[in-house]
């Protein structure tokens, strides 16, 4: 799965005096020129002040059966699934479960540096700030992960003899350090992960639909991901086409952009955290010995960007064909997501949705 990381945005959002025609045709514009009638494309919703402005649909499901996309569709959404993973940590946090600085070895005694397990704690997977070498070999032996889950996954790690760097001094993403964490909430709750995610996070917030990868590809109600080859042809990328996909902690929620939104208000509405955890969450988490060149722009395990067009919390998400895009501005109480399933530039279109919006009402 890959990550981008989110740049800053200079763009004042101030201006948003437009009428909802108005909006509603310049951001219709925008999604139409990077989306076809009969390819894959994406799902969008745009709210502001708790009321949706926009909310739109392109292309399709399943190029096969012809399914078009709707705002209801279920896409794989990459990495914004390590946020499910973290609030369940986070959860077991609050009930007193675990503390964030337990280290790896009470969790997994069978990691052969004893020390290295010592030293890293559940926090610095958390923030990407573990020091664990990625040395999964997927290239390699790409038949077996493309059916390995999260402990497949994580079990490389586990034979780690030799940091990359001490643990909380400096930022390198990785998705096995969140298939680790969902076999953490395995261990403490004697369920999987996915179930446990299911009650305390997707049925509170009435994400009803939305579901969890353990193992295969969802078999109906989801879109397939999609990419184009070299002959500007689509081609089918996701389960049983990607190593790694079957691995659920780094990647394996499935949601809408309806249901996201749900997602975000029952974060803001505090209903399966208190305002505490939650803030913790969204708030950059600091660590005293930082010597990366670049400051820590990470919570648990939101990115936070602090410039620009004010605060913004969110997450991307990248695996196989599908690509997302989830963000938060509190201070302008605009909320964002994008989702699709053929590759799209998110950064470039989030700034010219966010442009369209800053124009004034004369325009064009």
């Amino acid at each position: 799965m890959r990550y981008v990381f989110f740049i800053c945005l200079c763009i004042p959002l101030q201006s948003l005096s437009q009428t909802p025609a108005m909006i509603e045709k310049k951001l219709d514009s925008l999604y139409k020129s990077y989306f076809r009638e009969n390819e894959p494309g994406g799902a969008v919703l745009l709210v502001r002040d708790g009321k949706i402005i926009f909310h739109k649909a392109y292309g399709l499901a399943d190029v096969n059966s012809r399914q078009p996309i709707t705002t209801g569709t279920l896409f794989n959404t990459g990495s914004i699934s390590k946020t499910f993973v973290a609030y369940g940590i986070l959860m077991l946090a609050r009930e007193g479960k675990l503390t964030l600085n337990d280290p790896l070895v009470k969790y997994f005694p069978d990691f052969t540096d004893k020390k290295i397990a010592q030293k890293v704690k559940l926090v610095h997977l958390l923030t990407h700030s573990s020091g664990l070498p990625d040395s999964r070999r997927v290239n390699e032996e790409r038949e077996f992960y493309l059916i390995a889950k999260d402990e497949e996954n994580f079990a490389p790690l586990k034979q780690t003899r030799e940091l990359q760097f001490e643990p909380g001094t400096r930022y390198r993403y990785s998705n096995p350090a969140f298939n680790g964490l969902a076999l953490v909430i395995e261990q403490l709750t004697g369920m999987k992960w996915q179930q446990f995610i299911r009650e305390k996070i997707f049925l509170p917030a009435n994400m009803e639909h939305s579901t969890i990868t353990d193992g295969p590809h969802p078999s109906s109600g989801v879109a397939h991901g999609y990419i184009k080859n070299d002959n500007n042809q689509v081609e089918e990328c996701d389960y049983g086409e990607v190593p790694t996909f079957a691995a659920a902690g780094n990647g394996g929620v499935w949601s809408s952009v309806d249901e996201l939104w749900k997602y975000e208000r029952a974060i803001q509405d505090q209903v399966f955290l208190d305002k505490e955890w939650i803030s913790l969450s969204r708030t950059v988490y600091s660590f005293p010995a930082w010597s990366d060149s670049i400051p820590s722009r990470l919570g648990l395990s939101w990115f936070l960007n602090g410039e620009g067009g004010g605060k913004m919390i969110g997450h991307e998400g990248s695996q196989g064909g599908f690509i997302s895009d989830y963000c938060w501005w509190p201070e302008h109480k605009l909320f964002y997501v994008l989702l699709c399933n053929i590759p799209v530039p998110l950064r470039e279109i989030r700034i010219k949705m966010l442009g369209r919006l800053a124009e004034e009402p004369n325009q064009q």
